[in-house]
């Protein structure tokens, strides 16, 4: 038992902040030379598919931003750069009950903005993010042109949005001395997603889909050991995510695409201590073509996009190493909360409430199994306390120790007695507790869902309602569940384990907690039940050996 409060432990805090998930393995290019991992060049005598405009000056004389604004999101645009300042979705709120930003304000200033651009084999592109560009607004608002020329550079991005949806379209182009400039790559740097939580770059990874192996790669920052790590291949899309939101790009032409992710060490407005954070370009084609999402990682928006984009939810639990087979339980445990809520709940909170019954209802027959092994372990503990006494004070590598076992087994196998079948519900729950906490920090349903007086489930308790009632009700049950040791130490230290559980689940979240308070209940009720069925056996006596007079 105390091991499982330890992994549980572990996985509530270590797992989100210290662990991240190690690399997938990908598939990777020999890294003979940087034009073996990059589209070839186009020779100055290749025919080519975009057009080469002619050299001159196009520029705006002055710096002015560009506002779209649509019933999802706004976002404002600058025309130094033709880069994104700020991207607000309305309808999601941070951890301040501010609309959701996802660009880090702090971050941006010293990696530079989202869409920026970045030459895949090196080169520079200071002039080109620094660069006015002269702007094209058109009638609706929705579709802005950037474009920029000189003697040497001919620049244009192209974003088109839509108001009723997460997705757009971006196209970018760059002529360099009037032939097309290869490994064009534009950049989401300066940070990602929410940063009002607690370690928001730990959350953050640079992904890609890998067609070829039907694979979701993630990538965080600790992976980009030279500061840039290179993928590239049949790709269905690539970008970036935290636990709630994405920013991915679906190009036109998947083969040969490129996922760049970077190492930027920054800080953020709640902490301005710097750390290693991922950021990530996507492109590698002198003319690139791609849609765009930004936004919720909510299952029914993403499967209206793209079937693929439902791979962004990632069910797989993180702790020590990846845990794909509890996948399917995660997965099947957030359908089953969902298909309860829009179906008669309508609230998360009653949702949690109504499957974990469900869950423990269908364990009695293993919890009825494990109360009766309980039972018989009490009613024996008079004989293992006898057998204690009888080798007190041996040390550990005496070999009577191992004569003390063996008398201790063949009590067990006398009276029909499983020394671990009392753990077996505890351990068929741990596949639950961490899928319930998987699912309040990954699913967006769940973000911000209320109950009652909680305003959101996958945030702890601003009351701390919750953590104090199921300490009481954790040590309610631990009165009512028979003893299975006669030691006084491990009794008391099992007295201890209310308050050791208050303390863990204290900055839980509040979901997980209602989750756990609720199979306690649950458990309360079914232990009244069967003491009531199967009242306490008779303590084994145990037999006295006169000793003989001695004169």
């Amino acid at each position: 038992m105390l091991l499982f409060f330890g992994l549980m432990g572990v996985i509530m805090i270590g797992s989100q902040y210290f662990m991240p998930p190690p690399p997938e393995p990908v598939k990777q290019a020999t890294p003979k030379s940087e034009a073996a991992t990059q589209p070839p060049a186009v020779p100055a005598s290749a025919p080519v598919a975009m057009a080469t405009p002619s050299v001159g000056q196009v520029s705006a004389s002055s710096e002015q931003n560009v506002i779209i604004d649509t019933k999802l999101f706004k976002v404002v645009l600058s025309n130094r750069g033709g880069v994104v300042k700020s991207w607000i979705l309305k309808q999601h709120k941070d951890n301040t009950g501010k609309q959701q930003e996802l660009v880090n304000p702090v971050g941006v200033k010293k990696a530079g903005y989202p869409l920026s651009v970045k030459i895949a084999d090196g080169g520079d592109a200071t002039s080109i993010n620094q660069a006015l560009y002269k702007v094209t607004l058109s009638d609706d608002k929705l579709k802005v042109t950037f474009e920029y020329g000189d003697q040497t550079i001919h620049a244009t991005k192209v974003l088109e949005f839509r108001n009723d949806s997460y997705l757009a379209k971006v196209s970018s182009d760059l002529v360099m001395w009037g032939q097309p400039k290869p490994h064009l790559l534009l950049a989401w740097r300066g940070g990602f997603g929410d940063v009002t939580v607690v370690g928001p770059a730990a959350t953050q990874k640079s992904i890609h889909y890998n067609l070829d192996t039907s694979e979701l790669v993630l990538r965080a920052a600790s992976d980009a050991k030279n500061y840039t790590l290179k993928d590239v291949g049949n790709y269905s899309f690539g970008g970036i995510m935290d636990n709630y939101f994405a920013a991915v790009a679906l190009p036109e032409k998947t083969a040969d695409f490129n996922v760049q992710t970077i190492q930027d060490m920054l800080g953020n407005p709640l902490d301005p201590a710097e750390v290693a954070t991922p950021a990530v370009a996507v492109g590698g084609a002198a003319s690139n073509r791609f849609s765009f999402f930004v936004g919720p990682k909510d299952t029914d928006v993403l499967r209206s996009i793209s079937p693929k984009l439902g791979q962004l939810i990632d069910w797989a639990p993180e702790f020590l190493i990846r845990h794909v087979w509890l996948s399917p339980v995660v997965k099947g445990l957030f359908l089953s909360l969902n298909w309860f809520n829009d179906k008669y709940a309508h609230n998360y909170g009653w949702s949690i409430i109504f499957v974990t019954i469900v869950i423990n209802l269908l364990l009695i027959p293993l919890k009825i199994s494990s109360l009766k092994s309980m039972r018989k372990m009490s009613a024996i503990q008079p004989l293992i306390a006898a057998i204690n006494e009888k080798y007190k004070g041996l040390s550990i590598k005496d070999p009577k120790k191992a004569q003390q076992n063996e008398e201790i087994m063949a009590l067990y196998k006398k009276h029909g007695v499983n020394p671990a079948g009392g753990c077996v519900p505890m351990l068929l729950q741990i596949p639950f507790f961490i899928a319930y906490y998987k699912v309040l920090s990954t699913a967006i349903e769940m973000r911000g869902a209320s109950w009652l007086w909680v305003g959101d489930l996958a945030r702890h308790d601003l009351w701390y309602i919750l953590p104090i009632v199921m300490m009481g009700s954790q040590f309610l049950m631990q009165k009512m569940t028979p003893a299975t040791s006669a030691d006084p130490a491990q009794q008391k230290m099992m007295m201890f384990m209310p308050i050791m559980f208050g303390v863990m689940f204290i900055q839980a979240p509040a979901g997980l907690v209602l989750y756990w308070l609720t199979g306690n209940l649950v458990g309360i009720v079914q232990q009244s039940v069967f003491n009531k069925v199967f009242p306490a056996p008779t303590p084994a006596v145990v037999p006295v050996t006169k000793k003989p007079n001695r004169k």
